[in-house]
């Protein structure tokens, strides 16, 4: 299928004085990532950055300040596509290796996913029958030799950690399930939660590689507890605590097993 060329490739709308929402019109719901730009005082921060089809870097570079705290809240593709345009990157320990070693073969060609495939996706929400790119960044771009690029961490992050902005600091919560090592970004001072794909206002994946229902029913309990105003997820819109609560809890509801005679 013949795609046409994108004349921009992020768009980007203003959701706070300081906090900026950047995303791909093009890309599926499967794959598009919200990415979220903080302004601070001493450094900007950056969470995800998207699948690399384009570069981010180039388009936000009127938003970005000259100091940036890039943060992947995992290493799946479509979270850490740009990560390597920026010279700070931040992530888990437990999803270092993943973002060192890349992906040299991801294909966005509807081709290369089979009925089997296609169908999986389906059953929990997300129908890729129209392909996963509704446009192409420039001439020449082959969604079929799409690949993501490895990139070293320069600083690992774990369960406690803060990452300071100068007038603003968020805490590293670790919340593993949808992968080993996903992360939120935790301000108690204002009751934001930057989730990440540990849980966002969509269908949540995990029966993928690295998933770990156990561990993400842990999760889910875990911010049950959380007294959040608002999460920026990511994927999908923004909620607030009533949201919260019914998404946890029906996830939980869901993997529930029964404990037998």
């Amino acid at each position: 299928m013949s795609l046409r060329l994108a004349t921009t490739w992020f768009e980007r709308r203003r959701v706070e004085v300081d906090l900026t929402l950047i995303w791909e019109p093009h890309v599926h719901p499967l794959l598009r990532c919200n990415i979220w730009h903080l302004r601070g005082r001493d450094a900007d921060l950056l969470v995800d950055t998207g699948l690399g089809v384009a570069s981010l870097r180039a388009a936000a570079r009127d938003l970005f300040g000259t100091s940036l705290l890039a943060v992947a809240t995992h290493a799946h593709a479509d979270h850490v596509g740009g990560l390597h345009e920026f010279d700070d990157r931040l992530i888990h320990r437990d999803e270092a290796d993943s973002l060192s070693k890349g992906r040299p073969s991801y294909s966005l060609d509807l081709a290369d996913y089979d009925a089997d495939a296609r169908a999986r996706l389906a059953r929990v929400g997300y129908d890729i029958a129209g392909g996963l790119l509704t446009a192409v960044p420039h001439k020449g771009y082959l969604p079929g030799q799409h690949r993501q690029q490895g990139v070293e961490p320069t600083r690992l992050l774990a369960e406690g950690d803060v990452v300071d902005l100068g007038n603003r600091a968020f805490e590293v919560l670790h919340l593993p399930g949808h992968s080993p090592g996903s992360i939120g970004l935790w301000e108690a001072a204002s009751g934001i939660l930057f989730s990440g794909d540990a849980i966002y206002d969509g269908p949540l994946l995990d029966d993928i590689a690295g998933a770990d229902i156990a561990a993400y029913r842990r999760t889910m309990e875990r911010l049950l507890t959380l007294p959040v105003r608002v999460v920026h997820g990511g994927h999908d819109g923004s909620f607030g605590a009533e949201r919260l609560e019914q998404i946890a809890l029906a996830y939980l509801r869901r993997t529930d097993k029964p404990s037998g005679p």
